[in-house]
């Protein structure tokens, strides 16, 4: 989806109400700016972070015994 909106004199943007559908913004909310590679990007803040952040990458620990990673661990550490 892409949509045009107008700066103004202020440098305020209106979000436009397709995306806030979408997207499930709400009066009040607020949105994180980004930049990435010459584009601003804008996201809902998340309302929990440690919620939101959940079970990210989850897949780096498949098959990994936890006891036995922490043991490997504190023997490499310095004497």
């Amino acid at each position: 989806m892409t949509t045009k909106v107008k700066v103004s004199h202020k440098y305020q943007i209106s979000v436009p109400s397709a995306a806030r559908r979408k997207l499930h913004i709400e009066k009040g909310d607020h949105l994180l700016v980004d930049i990435r590679d010459g584009y601003i990007v804008l996201m809902p803040e998340p309302q929990d972070y440690v919620q939101h952040l959940r079970g990210l990458h989850r897949e780096v620990w498949e098959g990994v015994d936890p006891q036995e990673y922490v043991r490997q661990e504190r023997g490499d550490w310095p004497e």
